[in-house]
């Protein structure tokens, strides 16, 4: 059996984890999203950046049906999670957002103990076979969060007593629990202060090892510090996507040097 060397390996492991193409999004009459083609790759933080109302996060959004739960929302286009269509009428939205997890803007831990919180998505999709197994998992969560050691003694305190960042992290473990292969992130550090939001962006590094991040940031400080590959979006287009040091020191697009020199935005 062929084994590749580890630079071969390394390039191998850059494959597409999901697959958008001429994606639209409309509310209603308003069509929010327009002609959207993207490939987002595995084991990679990309960022969606772009001006307020530009469509970042609608488009986010799409990626694991959470537009579904908005009435006048209606999605065109393919997107594609390993190659198989997440729009698919076979699919539950719920097993997706297992697979394809979520962490919002504002932390909002569960009104339950620390643990049951991490507990929570494991319990209902089945993961657990019994108590101790539910241990683990709710141990090795926390620790992916960057958070276990702050917690570790007062797992039966409720997850709202704690500081913001630290709800935060919380966030993540819990999207971690139910072992997704992809995690959202909708401006995650919007609401921390910048001790909280430099640790939430260490964790976002480490994450990349066993996920593909895709994280919306109103700061393009922030996409500079933790993204491999950035997306900037524009009145609901996707204007330019590529290496995110190429985007902010070289991009193609005028819209996009305009944006990041601060003219539009």
């Amino acid at each position: 059996m062929y084994d590749a060397p580890a630079s071969e390996q390394k390039v191998n492991q850059q494959t597409t984890k999901i697959s958008a193409r001429k994606v639209q999004v409309y509310y209603g009459d308003t069509h929010a999203i327009k002609d959207v083609d993207v490939d987002i790759e595995d084991r990679t933080v990309t960022a969606f950046i772009g001006p307020s109302g530009c469509g970042k996060s609608t488009f986010l959004r799409c990626l694991n049906r959470m537009n579904d739960t908005i009435d006048v929302a209606r999605i065109e286009g393919d997107i594609l999670l390993d190659g198989e269509d997440i729009y698919d009428k076979k699919v539950d939205p719920v097993q997706l957002r297992a697979k394809v997890g979520m962490v919002f803007q504002k932390p909002n831990p569960f009104p339950k103990s620390i643990y049951d919180n991490i507990a929570y998505g494991p319990r209902i999709h089945g993961l657990a076979k019994n108590k101790a197994d539910l241990d683990e998992i709710v141990e090795k969560s926390l620790r992916r969060g960057a958070i276990w050691n702050e917690v570790k003694d007062r797992l039966h305190a409720p997850g709202t007593g704690l500081s913001g960042g630290q709800q935060q992290r919380l966030c993540i473990a819990r999207a971690i629990a139910t072992e997704p292969e992809v995690l959202l992130m909708d401006e995650p550090c919007s609401a921390l202060d910048p001790i909280a939001t430099g640790q939430v962006e260490e964790l976002i590094d480490e994450l990349r090892e066993s996920y593909s991040v895709v994280i919306v940031t109103h700061s393009m400080q922030q996409a500079a510090r933790v993204s491999q590959k950035t997306a900037f979006f524009h009145l609901g287009n996707l204007v330019e996507y590529g290496e995110t040091g190429q985007i902010f020191t070289n991009p193609v697009d005028p819209r996009t040097e305009s944006y990041i020199t601060g003219r539009i935005g």
